[in-house]
């Protein structure tokens, strides 16, 4: 499985929340203590949305090697964002490839995952038949976290993030029960348009990976009073994260937006007359 964080608020040098901290990213990427290996070394991202610029669209690098030496990474966390995404990638079957790395990026959008689809080659046509035609050509690799981001586009990403996912979850469930798989999917999501994030937490068995999110930037500062880059940080600056900082319910999933965060549950919704359940 992989690890993953998402900031968002006060603009900062990348290297300050990837590199900086005891337990970075980066360590993780060596010393995870909470994931299912240990070591996460099949690959990297970073998606950010640069500062003071026009650009609209985030700027995204990925690499197949591991995040602790890679020299082009060291380089780019020089740069300063508001918002960004930092992805390391464990394959659960499929090929370490670029393409197969997060995030994954569709425009203003982009889109990261820890967690499977069981026996996603059995379902992989079927899912991937439901992608939207205007979007199918988009998909450049063979992983079940793209299909699932092209699956929530089509299902209304734009217009209704929270919806969107939920129906992307419910379709998965049921067409991987209609396989035969009892408990498809394991996920924990982060999605952004630039301007908010959504972080979802579910297991179809109930037994979800873990997820953090920071509330107060007051009860970072008290929990990490080494890391400087805390003091600098406004109250609305939140990050989520695979290893610590503050529990999510099981079932869950959480908006980081400006004014405040807000947590609600997450459930699956089923296409009509299938009487799937997770």
């Amino acid at each position: 499985m992989c690890r993953w964080i998402a900031y968002s608020g006060t603009p900062v040098l990348l290297s300050q929340v990837l590199f900086q901290p005891e337990h970075s990213l980066i360590d993780q990427s060596l010393h995870s203590r909470m994931g299912v290996e240990t070591t996460n070394g099949d690959g990297f991202g970073i998606g950010w949305y640069p500062e003071d610029t026009e650009m609209a669209d985030p700027a995204v690098l990925r690499d197949v090697g591991p995040a602790w030496n890679d020299r082009n990474l060291q380089e780019v966390a020089h740069t300063r964002s508001g918002l960004f995404f930092g992805h390391i990638r464990a394959s659960t079957g499929s090929a370490v490839q670029h393409s197969n790395c997060h995030p994954f990026r569709s425009g203003r959008w982009m889109w990261m995952h820890n967690g499977m689809i069981s026996e996603f080659r059995r379902v992989r046509r079927d899912l991937a038949l439901a992608v939207d035609p205007a979007l199918y050509a988009d998909i450049e690799g063979s992983t079940d976290s793209e299909v699932m981001f092209f699956l929530a586009l089509t299902f209304g990403l734009p217009e209704d993030p929270p919806g969107a996912v939920a129906r992307m979850a419910g379709f998965v469930e049921t067409t991987a029960q209609s396989h035969g798989t009892r408990h498809p999917l394991q996920m924990t999501v982060a999605v952004t348009d630039g301007e908010r994030v959504w972080a979802f937490r579910y297991s179809s068995e109930g037994r979800s990976r873990s997820l953090y999110v920071s509330t107060k930037v007051d009860a970072l500062r008290a929990l990490h009073p080494d890391v400087s880059f805390l003091r600098e940080l406004s109250d609305e600056t939140r990050l989520v994260v695979s290893e610590p900082l503050g529990d999510l319910p099981g079932r869950s999933y959480g908006v980081v937006q400006p004014g405040g965060g807000v947590l609600h549950r997450f459930r699956p919704e089923y296409p009509e007359g299938t009487g799937a359940r997770g």
